[in-house]
């Protein structure tokens, strides 16, 4: 749900996962209602938007784990090179400038949220250009501070693209948008995790058994060239209607309005449930991020080649992916975002431990199978929900910097293990490593259990 009340809210304090403004009672939509939202214009365009942002991510982190194994770099350095994700969990600290700052030129053209997310593209393209002519064995350095360049620039297209989602819709589609959001996003993460395997390998000289850097270049070359369906979806689509902002009078008035205002309403709008919120958004992915830096190496030391890992996350992983972001969005607005979202985190924590018995199997593509299949349905899932639920969390003046309050939080802690995963699975094997992502997300279910109380006490639906 979005808040359209000022700053400093007189209304008593609300539950955890409601609405400032949501009405008593919202009609239950029919299924056909709940399904035909998906093919409404601003549903399409979040789609590609979301392919747009999940793109970047795998290519410096899950796909890169992949690259970098093959080119013969330890385990523990792998997982130390995963803090390059940790831009994604400071982005709130440039967060209102993308909010508030209007770029030169571009801004006028294009709007204050267009503008934003065009740059943020172009630098991106720019980064995974240089991370395809970079070669690991012999400029690790220089592949790092490109990986830095493309996460630092997909971070930023994350605070504008959120808050261009959350303000493109009213509240009772911000479900659907989550998960066509979703959906694309889980595509890209396919193309730049099963996609990019397949390429190296189609590009790869059969008869050379070592690692072969032409041939990741070109499947990174094809990577950052996949970034134009983002591109040519924000010169086509139109700007959301604006917030006004109100002008200010010194440097001093708009730091207060751009950097306080934003985190100031949060707490006063939620007040003591402010910490049980951000600690249920700090640790709701945790199993899957920390789990996720080694699995690609874990393929690796298991013997699965690339063309086996892409056939199978293409096939099957594309088939659940679909199956579990679209059926997050129904269940949503059926049965309400807390329900899907105490569901997507049993189903999370649960498929780590397949892997753990993927580890005891060899090297099976049926076990293969299974295991992704599982994998990507459940965070299907998971993720349609839990973007439903920190959209509801939003007040549409500050968008995009809670928004991105919200989303560091939520990979801060989980970036920082994993990178000691490496490590980790150094001295315990994978199947103890992927038992341990599997605990982690016990207080998960705690955390949500008291959200949901805190809502029923409430009475206040999502």
């Amino acid at each position: 749900m979005i808040d359209k009340n000022p700053l400093i809210s007189m209304t008593p304090p609300l539950s955890v996962d409601a609405a400032p403004h949501a009405p008593a009672t919202q009609p239950i939509p029919s299924w056909r209602d709940a399904w035909r939202i998906y093919l409404q214009a601003p549903s399409l365009r979040m789609l590609s938007l979301g392919f747009a942002a999940g793109l970047p991510l795998l290519l410096v982190l899950g796909s890169l784990s992949f690259r970098l194994r093959e080119a013969g770099i330890d385990r523990a350095t792998i997982g130390y090179l995963s803090w390059v994700g940790l831009a994604y969990a400071f982005k709130w600290c440039w967060a209102p400038l993308v909010d508030r700052l209007p770029l030169p030129f571009l801004t006028r053209a294009l709007g204050r949220r267009r503008s934003w997310l065009l740059v943020s593209q172009l630098v991106v393209m720019l980064g995974l250009v240089g991370m395809a002519l970079a070669n690991p064995v012999e400029s690790l350095a220089v592949m790092v501070w490109c990986a830095l360049l493309v996460a630092f620039a997909s971070a930023t297209q994350d605070i504008a693209l959120d808050a261009f989602r959350i303000e493109s819709a009213a509240t009772e589609h911000q479900a659907a948008l989550a998960a066509m959001y979703q959906t694309g996003y889980r595509l890209a993460l396919i193309w730049a995790g099963a996609g990019v395997l397949w390429l190296a390998a189609r590009a790869e000289v059969a008869s050379v058994a070592a690692y072969q850097q032409a041939a990741w270049q070109t499947a990174y070359l094809v990577m950052a060239a996949s970034m134009l369906a983002g591109v040519v979806t924000v010169l086509f689509c139109r700007e959301p209607v604006a917030t006004p902002i109100p002008p200010a009078k010194n440097i001093t008035d708009w730091l207060r309005s751009a950097l306080i205002a934003p985190f100031a309403d949060f707490v006063m709008r939620y007040r003591w449930q402010a910490a049980l919120i951000l600690a249920l958004i700090a640790t709701y992915r945790i199993s899957d991020v920390v789990m996720g830096i080694m699995a690609n190496p874990f393929y690796v030391d298991m013997g699965y080649t690339k063309d086996e890992v892409a056939s199978v996350t293409k096939i099957y992983g594309v088939i659940m992916t679909l199956v579990g972001a679209l059926l997050g969005g129904v269940l949503a607005a059926r049965f309400g975002v807390m329900r899907v979202l105490l569901l997507g985190a049993v189903l999370s924590a649960s498929s780590n431990l397949l892997f753990a018995w993927l580890a005891a199997q060899g090297h099976s593509v049926q076990a293969l199978v299974l295991v992704i299949s599982a994998d990507n349905l459940s965070s299907g899932i998971a993720s349609a929900a839990f973007i439903a639920y920190l959209s509801g969390l939003t007040n549409i003046s500050y968008s995009a910097t809670q928004y991105a309050l919200f989303t560091s939080m939520m990979l801060l802690l989980p970036k920082f293990l994993a990178g000691f995963s490496g490590r980790y699975v150094d001295a315990f094997g994978y199947a103890n490593f992927f038992s341990a992502t599997a605990l982690l997300g016990l207080p998960v279910l705690l955390l949500v259990a008291l959200a949901m109380r805190a809502r029923e006490r409430a009475k206040a639906p999502l």
